[in-house]
């Protein structure tokens, strides 16, 4: 899992497809939600790759960075 500037660009910009949260921006996803992937697994294909960054800005309280990045 590589963390580059176009996945974090991502991550402040994409909404979540599906699931309860869906449309939410990816970085204003809930902390718990974000955990609850982690235990059961995250997505196959790009969103899991982005979830899991996700996760880890997110375990670090970094959620602020990606913040500037917004359209």
């Amino acid at each position: 899992m590589e963390i580059t500037p176009q996945r974090l660009q991502k991550l402040a910009n994409m909404q979540m497809p599906f699931g309860k949260y869906k449309g939410r921006i990816l970085v204003d996803l809930p902390e718990p939600y974000v955990l609850w992937f982690a235990n059961k697994g995250f997505p196959e294909g790009e969103l899991g790759v982005l979830l899991k960054i996700l996760y880890e800005v997110k375990l670090n309280g970094l959620e602020d960075v990606l913040r500037p990045l917004r359209r």
